[in-house]
């Protein structure tokens, strides 16, 4: 991880960042009686990836890819609930398959980085 002085040098990172405005830009035009559901579940989850990240990179090795592994979960708890939003028509197709399409390759930056800390 050479050059890498802080967690928001991190790709993956920069990544997750972009996901969570985007999902907050989607779940804006959820319905009202979502605020506090499966929009601010969403959210959260969204939250919560970058969140991780960055914490992590502040612990020792072994706390490090933990923390990258909740992020991981939160990664597929957002995946679920994107698609749980697409079908009950709250998410367009072509919304879902770009959300789908970035979440994936967050999912393997994420999978990259724990390996590489793992050794």
């Amino acid at each position: 991880m050479a050059n890498v002085n802080s967690y928001r040098d991190l790709i993956v990172w920069q990544h997750a960042m972009d996901i969570c405005v985007q999902i907050y830009e989607t779940t804006g035009s959820f319905p009202n009686a979502e605020t506090y559901g499966l929009t601010n579940q969403i959210r959260r989850c969204s939250i919560s990836i970058p969140s991780n990240i960055a914490e992590g990179h502040a612990r020792p090795t072994r706390d490090y890819a933990r923390f990258l592994n909740i992020a991981r979960g939160s990664l597929n708890e957002l995946c679920t609930q994107i698609e749980i939003a697409y079908r009950i028509g709250y998410i367009s197709e072509d919304k879902f398959g770009a959300l789908m399409y970035d979440l994936n390759m967050l999912g393997r930056q994420l999978n990259a980085l724990i390996r590489k800390i793992r050794g």
